[in-house]
C-alpha cells in the first residue's frame, strides 16, 4: 500500500509540471480577447476576396490558350521566292539568252478543309479546361475553409467545456482537501481527484495544440483573421436546394466540367484527323523579268496534296483520336459515379447526424447531467463511493464533448454537400 501511494505521488509530481505548461498553452490568447468573433460567412468572404495565386495561375493559362487559338486559326505565313533563271555562265550577261530572267514568286499554303477552324476550337477547349480547373480549386478552397472553421469551432468550445469540468474538479478537490485535513476523508480520494485534474490538464494541452494547427491551416487562406476566435454557436446550415435532386448539380460540378472540356479537345482531335483525309493546297504566283526588249513572264499555279496511302497514317491517327475520346468519356462517367457516391454518403451522414444530435440534445445530455447530480448527492450522503462520483463527472464531460463532435461532423457533412451540389440557395 505504501508503495502504491509513493507511485501515485510520483505521478502527481509529473502531472504538476504538465499543469504548469497547460496554463501557458491552454490559457486564453490576449490577441483574440478584444477581437470580434470570426463568423463562417466572413471567413468564406475573406477567402473569396483573397488573391489566391493558384487561382490566378489558371487565369493566366486560360489566357495563353485563347491567344494560341487566334494564332492557330490563321493561315500560314506566305513564302516569297527570288530566282535568277537560266543565267549564262560564259558571259554572265542577263540579255544574252532570251530565257534568262529574274523571277519573284509568292506561295500561300491552305491547310486541308476546316483544319484552321478546328485548331482554334481545340485551343479554346483547352482554355475552358483551365477555367473549369480554376472553379474546381476555388470550390475546394471554400470546402477547406468551411471544414477548418468547423474544426476551430469544435476545439474552442471543447476547450471551454473541458475547462468548466476542470473547475468543477478543482472545487471538488478543495472540498476533499478540507475534509481530509479534518480527518473525515480518505487520502486516496484526494490523490484520485488530483490525478483526474492532471489528466484533464493533458487533454486541455492536446486541444490547444490541435487548435493551433487548425488556425495555421486556415491562415493559408484567411491570413491574420485565422487568429480570431469563433462564435460559441454554429450558424444555421441550410442544405443546397439541389441536394435532394443532385443529378443536375453533379453534372455541373467543376470536376465534370473539366472532363467535358477534355472531351471537347478529344472531339477536336477527331475532327483534325478527319480533315487530314482532305487535300491541302497551295497557290503559287510569280513574275519573271527579262532584260532588253523581251517580254516579261507571269506564272500562276495550284498545288494539291493527294492523300492516297492512308492506311498507316490518316487511318491510324483517326483510330487513336477516337480511342482517346472513348477513354475520356469513361473517365467522365467514373468521375460522375464517384461524385454521386460521395453525395449519397454525405447526405446519409447529414441525416444520421441530425438524428443523433436530436437524441443527445433531448435525452443523453440531460441523463448525464442528472446522473452527475445524483452521484454528487449520494456521495455527500455517504451512499456512493468516490470512484462513482468521478466517473459521473467524467461521463458528463465526455457526453458534452461527443455532442460538440457530432455538431462538427454534421457541419462537415453539410460542407461536403455544398462542395458537391453548389452553394446553398
Amino acid at each position: 500500500m505504501q508503495r502504491d501511494e509513493t507511485l501515485m505521488q510520483s505521478i502527481l509530481s509529473r502531472a504538476g509540471t504538465i499543469a504548469v505548461l497547460v496554463s501557458v498553452l491552454a490559457g486564453p490568447m490576449p490577441v483574440q480577447a478584444a477581437e470580434v468573433p470570426l463568423g463562417l460567412d466572413e471567413a468564406v468572404e475573406i477567402a473569396i476576396a483573397a488573391e489566391e495565386p493558384s487561382l490566378l495561375r489558371f487565369d493566366a493559362s486560360a489566357g495563353a490558350f485563347e491567344e494560341r487559338a487566334i494564332a492557330d486559326s490563321e493561315l500560314p505565313d506566305p513564302m516569297v521566292r527570288g530566282t535568277l533563271l537560266n543565267f549564262p555562265t560564259d558571259t554572265f550577261s542577263d540579255n544574252q539568252e532570251p530565257m534568262t530572267q529574274y523571277q519573284l514568286g509568292l506561295r500561300q499554303e491552305f491547310p486541308a478543309g476546316d483544319t484552321l477552324a478546328v485548331r482554334g476550337e481545340r485551343r479554346r477547349a483547352e482554355a475552358e479546361i483551365e477555367r473549369a480547373r480554376k472553379e474546381l480549386v476555388r470550390r475546394q478552397i471554400l470546402f477547406d475553409v468551411r471544414t477548418g472553421w468547423f474544426d476551430l469551432f469544435y476545439l474552442e468550445n471543447a476547450r471551454a467545456t473541458v475547462g468548466k469540468s476542470r473547475a468543477a474538479l478543482e472545487d471538488l478537490a478543495r472540498a476533499l482537501r478540507s475534509s481530509f485535513a479534518s480527518g473525515g476523508m480518505n487520502g486516496r480520494d484526494v490523490l484520485r481527484v488530483q490525478l483526474e485534474q492532471a489528466l484533464i490538464d493533458d487533454r486541455l494541452a492536446a486541444l490547444a495544440q490541435d487548435e493551433e494547427k487548425a488556425r495555421a491551416r486556415l491562415a493559408r487562406y484567411l491570413g491574420a483573421a485565422a487568429n480570431r476566435p469563433v462564435p460559441e454557436g454554429l450558424p444555421p446550415l441550410l442544405l443546397p436546394t439541389a441536394a435532394a435532386q443532385p443529378d443536375r448539380a453533379l453534372t455541373s460540378h467543376p470536376a465534370v466540367k473539366v472532363d467535358d472540356a477534355v472531351l471537347a479537345t478529344k472531339q477536336a482531335e477527331i475532327e483534325l484527323a478527319e480533315e487530314a483525309y482532305k487535300p491541302s493546297w497551295a497557290l503559287d504566283a510569280g513574275y519573271g523579268y527579262r532584260a532588253g526588249e523581251r517580254a516579261d513572264f507571269a506564272t500562276i499555279g495550284v498545288t494539291l496534296s493527294i492523300p492516297l496511302f492512308t492506311g498507316d497514317r490518316q487511318d491510324r491517327r483517326l483510330s487513336a483520336a477516337k480511342q482517346d475520346s472513348g477513354a475520356a468519356r469513361l473517365d467522365r462517367a467514373a468521375r460522375l459515379r464517384d461524385l454521386e457516391r460521395d453525395h449519397a454518403r454525405a447526405l446519409a451522414d447529414w441525416q444520421r447526424l441530425e438524428e443523433r444530435i436530436a437524441l443527445y440534445s433531448e435525452a443523453v445530455n440531460a441523463h448525464a447531467r442528472e446522473t452527475r447530480e445524483a452521484s454528487l448527492t449520494a456521495y455527500a450522503g455517504g451512499t456512493a463511493d468516490f470512484p462513482e462520483l468521478v466517473r459521473s463527472q467524467l461521463a458528463e464531460l465526455d457526453t458534452e464533448l461527443t455532442y460538440l463532435s457530432l455538431q462538427r461532423e454534421r457541419a462537415k457533412a453539410w460542407a461536403k454537400l455544398v462542395y458537391l451540389a453548389g452553394d446553398p440557395s
